[in-house]
C-alpha cells in the first residue's frame, strides 16, 4: 500500500501543479487502457498494469488536493495527442511516443510525489521501451529498407538535378536527366536488393542439415558417438555436445525416431530466412522506396517551373521529407526526433551543395 505523505503546507501553485499532475496520471492510465484494448496475451495483461499503476499514482494527488480537487482537468496536449493515437491506432510508433513521455517524468525532482512513484516511472520506461523493442524488431528490416531507399532517393535525385541545374542547360534536360536518374537508381535498388536477399538466402540454406544425415545414425559407434562433434561444430562446449549426441542416440534406440540432429539448426536457419524475406519483395520494396524519394526533387520541373525557382522549391520539398523520416526515425529509436531531422538535411543538404558547387563551377548560371 502506497504510504500518503503527512499533509504538507500547500500554495496555490502547489495545488495547480498537483492538478496537473492528477490529469496527466488520469490521461496516462487511459493511454495504456486504449493500447491494452487492441492486444491479446502477455502483451495486454502488461499494458493493463501499467494502467493500474497510474491509477495508484492518481490516487496519491487526490489524496493530497482532499477538498481542493476541483473540476477534472485535461492532460497537456502530448498527452492528449498520444491517447488519441492510442485509440485509432496502438502500435510500434505510439509505444516510442508512450517511451519518450515517461522518460520526461518530473517525479524525481518534484518534492510532494513520493520516491516510489519516480521509481515506477522509470521502471514504466523500461517496460514501454521492451514492448515497443518487439515491433521495433518486427519492422527493422522493412523500416531499415524504407529510410534507406527513400533517402537515398531525395538526396542523389536532388543533387543530380541541381548539379546538372547549376550548369545552365536547358529545363527539358533536367527534367529529362531527374527522371532518368529516377528509373536509374530506382532499378539499381531493387536489383541490388534482390542480388542481396537472394545471395543470403542461398547461405542460408546452404547452412540447413542435409536430412539423409539423420538415416545414418542408428549405424553410428555407439561408444565413438562422432554425432558429438556435430554439435561441437555448431559452438557447444565438449561436454554439452556429448551429452546431446548420447541423448539423442538413445532416444533413438528407445523409439526408432531419428529426428533431434538437424531441429534446432533447421529452426534457427528457419528464422533468419523468414526474417530476410523474399527477394521479389525487398527488390519491389526498395525500387518504390527509391522512386518515392527521388521523384520529389523533379516535381518542380514537371510543374513547369524553370531556373532558380525550380530550384528552391526542389530544395524545400526535399528537405521537409528529409526531416519528417528523420523524426519518424528518432521518434521510433526512442531518440530525439529534432536532432534526428537535423542530421538527415545536414547529410543531405550537404551532398546536395557538393554537386551544386560543381555545376556551378564547370558550367553556366541557373537561366
Amino acid at each position: 500500500m502506497m504510504r500518503v505523505m503527512d499533509a504538507p503546507a500547500r500554495t496555490p501553485a502547489d495545488i495547480r501543479r498537483w492538478r496537473r499532475y492528477l490529469a496527466a496520471e488520469r490521461a496516462e492510465a487511459a493511454v495504456y487502457r486504449d493500447l491494452a484494448s487492441r492486444r491479446s496475451g502477455e502483451e495486454r495483461e502488461i499494458l493493463l498494469a501499467l494502467a493500474a499503476a497510474e491509477k495508484r499514482h492518481e490516487q496519491h494527488w487526490l489524496d493530497l488536493l482532499g477538498d481542493d480537487v476541483g473540476m477534472p482537468l485535461q492532460g497537456d496536449v502530448r498527452t492528449r495527442f498520444l491517447a488519441f493515437l492510442a485509440r485509432r491506432f496502438g502500435g510500434v510508433f505510439v509505444l516510442a511516443l508512450v517511451q519518450r513521455a515517461e522518460a520526461r517524468s518530473v517525479y524525481g525532482r518534484e518534492e510532494h510525489a513520493t520516491a516510489r512513484m519516480a521509481a515506477d516511472e522509470q521502471i514504466h520506461e523500461e517496460v514501454v521501451r521492451s514492448l515497443a523493442t518487439r515491433g521495433r524488431n518486427r519492422l527493422s528490416g522493412t523500416f531499415r529498407a524504407a529510410v534507406f531507399g527513400a533517402n537515398d532517393g531525395l538526396v542523389s535525385n536532388l543533387a543530380l538535378v541541381l548539379g546538372v541545374g547549376a550548369s545552365g542547360v536547358a529545363t527539358g534536360t533536367v527534367l529529362v536527366t531527374g527522371v532518368a536518374g529516377l528509373l536509374a537508381g530506382a532499378l539499381s535498388m531493387g536489383a541490388g536488393e534482390f542480388i542481396s536477399v537472394r545471395s543470403q538466402r542461398e547461405l542460408l540454406e546452404a547452412s540447413n542439415p542435409d536430412p539423409e544425415t539423420a538415416r545414418a545414425l542408428p549405424d553410428l559407434d555407439v561408444d565413438a558417438n562422432e554425432l558429438a562433434l556435430v554439435y561441437r561444430a555448431r559452438g557447444m562446449d565438449a561436454g554439452d555436445a556429448q551429452q546431446r549426441a548420447d541423448l539423442v542416440l538413445s532416444r533413438l534406440a528407445a523409439t526408432g525416431v531419428t529426428e533431434g540432429i538437424d531441429a534446432d539448426a533447421e529452426a534457427a536457419a528457419g528464422d533468419d530466412l523468414e526474417t530476410h524475406g523474399t527477394a521479389w519483395g525487398a527488390a519491389i520494396s526498395s525500387f518504390c522506396f527509391f522512386a518515392s524519394g527521388a521523384i520529389v526533387p523533379v516535381l518542380p520541373y514537371l510543374l513547369g517551373l524553370e531556373g532558380m525557382t525550380a530550384v528552391v522549391v526542389a530544395s524545400v520539398l526535399v528537405g521537409v521529407c528529409l526531416a519528417v523520416t528523420g523524426a519518424v526515425t528518432g521518434l521510433l529509436s526512442g531518440t530525439s526526433p529534432v536532432s534526428r531531422a537535423l542530421r538527415q538535411l545536414v547529410i543531405g543538404f550537404g551532398a546536395a551543395a557538393v554537386t551544386y558547387g560543381l555545376g556551378l563551377a564547370f558550367g553556366t548560371t541557373v537561366a
